[in-house]
């Protein structure tokens, strides 16, 4: 055990605790009744991925899972069948980049990625992550069918998504760990034949014309996202560069290509400096990166991208979010049920006045939710914004927009929180009385709790 200074991948909100990290879920077990013995706050953690407080526990203790990453079992089981499709059993700690290296070439991938592959399987499942296929294949913990969880108590308690445990299931899907520790998940996989994507990319004029495209037309696709440029403004807000695709057949794919289609060995290829200067990131140097990134876009093109490139470009670069300095950023993630488009419109049209320099702001469209109440998708629209920390009057601007999505029957990403209103939060999640009855019967004492669950009142 030592005492560290931690903090959520957006570098704000720093917080000590000390840390443990056992290799085995018997020494997660003991290094849990340690910490109960010493008292104080207790929270797991794994690749500190979560943008916020969530995986932070001031003051009291943090199980790193990250040693605790092996693989169980591998079912090659019917990739046809409902009922016997192929799935893998591994530990919480190991990562979806890990996972992934070993799936991919032999023709499987993860059901649901995010937009970064260093994201262990337990935060997967805790966050309930949800990709660019959330709109036809649900979020991941959809595609978990088993789940370990070691209670305060010390008992292990296997959990399904139906049955008796169901309730304890779904209150731990995007339940920010606030139940238990994940020890391990058996996840449902799925078949590909090669590691590429063919990807049909437009260039679009404005937010509402890329809406309307996504609505008539994501559905034909596994896959869609689009970039938006949150700077433009006038007929051109919400321009965007939208790309929607599908695993690849090897038979489409150049013959170099074609003699190793499941290659699979992704590198980051740059580093971010250690030290940034003040003022980099500010309007003028976001909006000439936007205008570049949306004109060198083509009007419209089919292609063939790798998995890196497509589901996540920015692991190419390590510690990507040291760009914005030591005050760190924001990531702010909105969803809005349909018929509310013009909410999505209204926050874009105030983070452009107020000229919020961000080169991260992405749209997707949500498929039906999933049982969890706390899990944040649900069936409409999402669209997240990455602004610098030390942004002169963030903090009103945020407020307004969290007011805002409150009154569209909307609510933002507890993963990506750092500053939400407590008062807001059971608008948000109208079924957090629900949770909070599951997390009771199987955490009654509230062993586990975190920086974010006591600045939201959950603990």
């Amino acid at each position: 055990m030592s005492e560290k200074l931690l903090t959520g991948w957006g570098l704000t909100a720093a917080t000590r605790a000390d840390v443990t990290l056992p290799t085995t879920a018997e020494e997660a077990r003991a290094a849990l009744a340690a910490a109960r013995a010493n008292g104080g706050g207790i929270i797991a953690r794994g690749l500190g991925r979560a943008y916020g407080d969530a995986a932070q526990s001031a003051g009291g203790h943090v199980i790193d899972l990250t040693a605790l990453a092996r693989v169980h079992h591998f079912e090659a089981g019917d990739a046809t069948s409902a009922t016997s499709p192929p799935t893998i059993t591994v530990d919480a700690g190991l990562s979806l980049d890990a996972l992934m290296r070993t799936l991919v070439p032999l023709g499987y991938f993860v059901p649901v990625t995010a937009g970064t592959r260093y994201v262990t399987v337990g935060g997967a499942f805790a966050s309930d992550i949800h990709g660019k296929n959330h709109h036809v294949e649900g979020s991941f913990s959809q595609h978990v069918t088993e789940l370990s969880l070691l209670l305060a108590s010390g008992e292990v308690r296997a959990l399904r998504p139906d049955g008796p445990t169901a309730p304890a299931f779904w209150a731990t899907a995007g339940g920010m760990g606030l139940t238990g520790i994940i020890l391990a998940a058996t996840i449902r996989l799925l078949p590909i034949t090669s590691a590429y994507l063919r990807v049909d990319t437009e260039r679009v004029d404005n937010l509402d014309d890329c809406m309307r495209r996504m609505s008539e037309r994501d559905d034909e696709y596994r896959y869609s996202v689009a970039w938006i440029d949150s700077l433009a403004t006038g007929s051109s807000m919400g321009r965007a560069v939208l790309t929607r695709g599908d695993h690849a057949d090897p038979a489409e794919l150049s013959r170099r290509k074609q003699k190793a289609p499941l290659a699979y060995a992704p590198t980051p290829r740059l580093s971010a400096p250690p030290w940034v200067p003040p003022g980099l990131l500010r309007p003028a140097t976001v909006h000439a990166f936007n205008e570049v990134w949306f004109r060198k876009s083509p009007r419209r093109h089919t292609g063939y991208e790798s998995i890196p490139f497509f589901f996540h470009p920015l692991d190419g670069v390590l510690e990507w979010n040291r760009i914005y300095g030591r005050s760190g950023f924001i990531q702010y993630q909105l969803s809005v049920p349909l018929g509310a488009e013009e909410t999505v419109r209204q926050s874009l049209g105030r983070l452009s006045a107020a000229r919020c320099p961000s080169f991260l702001t992405v749209l997707k469209r949500f498929g039906p939710a999933n049982p969890g109440p706390l899990s944040f998708p649900q069936p409409g629209w999402t669209l997240t914004v990455d602004v610098p920390a030390a942004l002169e009057g963030l903090g009103p601007l945020l407020d307004g927009l969290d007011e805002m999505v409150v009154a569209a029957g909307g609510r933002i990403y507890l993963s990506k929180d750092s500053r939400l209103r407590s008062d807001l939060l059971p608008a948000m999640y109208p079924r957090l009385d629900e949770w909070r009855a599951a997390r009771d019967e199987l955490d009654p004492d509230h062993v586990f709790s975190s920086d974010l669950s006591r600045r939201l009142g959950l603990t």
